[in-house]
């Protein structure tokens, strides 16, 4: 039997109503669930002020609580990010339809025909902080594969998502499909948030996507299979071969072109014999654009002006203009502090020599593993998923940027003629 908190009324009959849309979602047309993308996307264009309003008495609630300003960055819309949103949503209505696609398939000497096809999960439940941007994202990838999804984000961008779950409501509603698809359970505050863990039999899977510690506390207290997203200690290893002005570019970007986010490198490595030739420049650079470096003494003798790391700062996320610097004598030295230090989330090498380059790509153990790239592209969108649900660390069923197919599973059709088994 479906378990939930009887002490929080409504709030069963709120996840009873998910469940019926998701049946009614499961059955729905790919041009109907596009339809209702497209009228997402107009209705996140017609209502951008009345969104814009709502996110404002989120910041202004923000900046009095002494928010940081890597949450107050991730927390704030504006007419642009509006904008992109909307594209966004147009874009996943343009990708393939994962639903039905068969995945394997044959017929066995009987004559029975068995496949492999991909359906929706059923109604997905998603835990996140401070970031409005999830809630349409999320949204956008459940319909289209045709899930029903259930929203908790955070107590800081409530006055944002209630304005955002209303007008994709009135969008599913335009279209004929039930309003109840998409559903915010902000309004039972943190009480709402432990409920949904334990709403075994109303939610199919839930996925945690915001700090280390939300993220922490999903995983150890759900009765709900979880999808672990992950916390972003990200590395650059600076290899001795590194092209200068390939190392300053991508550090550069990694750090700063959105420093709250989870992709953004939190640690730069550099090898010994490339230190003195790398570092001035790249640290220069951070520094120009307001990155305080935190660096060991090998960084600090090179670049004095660097504050000295602690212990701690190798496995902080800092989700701000701050960047941890060390100097390593090998790549075996860099991989094992990436070994110790990641959360496995993306880790970079800049380097010219091929061999180090696989080397680093088959011996470091993470969710995305690149060459002579920034970090900032492990993202759904820039991987062409349109949006992403969130970066799975973990092994199972999702690893990397979540699309439309990481929100399906599967299920065996099996087609006779009369036969029986011997």
């Amino acid at each position: 039997m479906p378990e939930t908190d009887a002490a929080l009324p409504g709030f069963e009959a709120r996840l009873e109503d998910a469940r019926t849309a998701s049946f009614a979602l499961a059955v729905a047309t790919t041009a109907q669930r596009n339809d209702a993308l497209l009228a997402v996307a107009a209705h996140l264009r017609g209502a951008v002020h009345d969104v814009i309003a709502a996110n404002s008495l989120d910041l202004d609630n923000g900046r009095a609580a002494a928010m940081s300003s890597g949450l107050l960055d991730r927390l704030a819309l504006d007419g642009n990010r509006v904008e992109a949103l909307a594209t966004s949503v147009e874009q996943i209505a343009g990708l393939t339809d994962p639903v039905g696609e068969v995945v394997r398939g044959s017929t066995l000497p009987n004559g029975v025909r068995i496949s492999q096809v991909r359906v929706p999960f059923g109604v997905v439940g998603v835990i996140y902080e401070a970031r409005p941007n999830v809630t349409v994202d999320i949204a956008a990838l459940a319909l289209k594969s045709g899930n029903a999804v259930v929203l908790r984000g955070g107590s800081a961008a409530e006055n944002s998502n209630r304005a955002l779950v209303g007008l994709i409501q009135d969008a599913l509603e335009s279209v004929g499909l039930p309003r109840t698809a998409v559903q915010t359970i902000d309004d039972f505050g943190r009480d709402g948030a432990r409920a949904l863990m334990q709403a075994r039999g109303f939610v199919d899977v839930l996925i945690p996507r915001g700090s280390a510690d939300l993220i922490n506390t999903v995983v150890a207290e759900s009765k709900v299979p979880v999808i672990e997203t992950g916390a972003g200690v990200v590395h650059i290893f600076l290899d001795e071969s590194a092209t200068r002005d390939w190392a300053v570019d991508i550090v550069h970007n990694a750090k700063t072109q959105r420093p709250s986010v989870c992709n953004a490198v939190e640690t730069v490595l550099v090898h010994a014999d490339a230190a003195e030739r790398l570092l001035p420049a790249v640290l220069d650079r951070l520094a120009a654009s307001g990155v305080t470096v935190h660096g060991d003494e090998r960084t600090r003798a090179i670049w004095p002006t660097a504050a000295p790391a602690t212990a701690e700062d190798w496995g902080t996320e800092y989700m701000s203009l701050d960047v941890t610097v060390g100097v390593v004598d090998s790549l075996d030295d860099a991989i094992r502090h990436i070994r110790r230090y990641s959360t496995k989330h993306t880790e970079s090498i800049i380097t010219n020599d091929l061999r180090n380059a696989e080397r680093f790509l088959n011996e470091v153990d993470s969710a995305a593993v690149m060459v002579n790239a920034s970090t900032r592209f492990t993202d759904g969108g820039e991987f062409g998923f349109g949006a992403e649900v969130g970066i799975s660390t973990q092994k199972l069923h999702a690893r990397g940027p979540m699309g439309l197919i990481e929100l399906t599973s599967t299920k065996w059709i099996v087609r006779g003629d009369g036969q029986v088994r011997g």
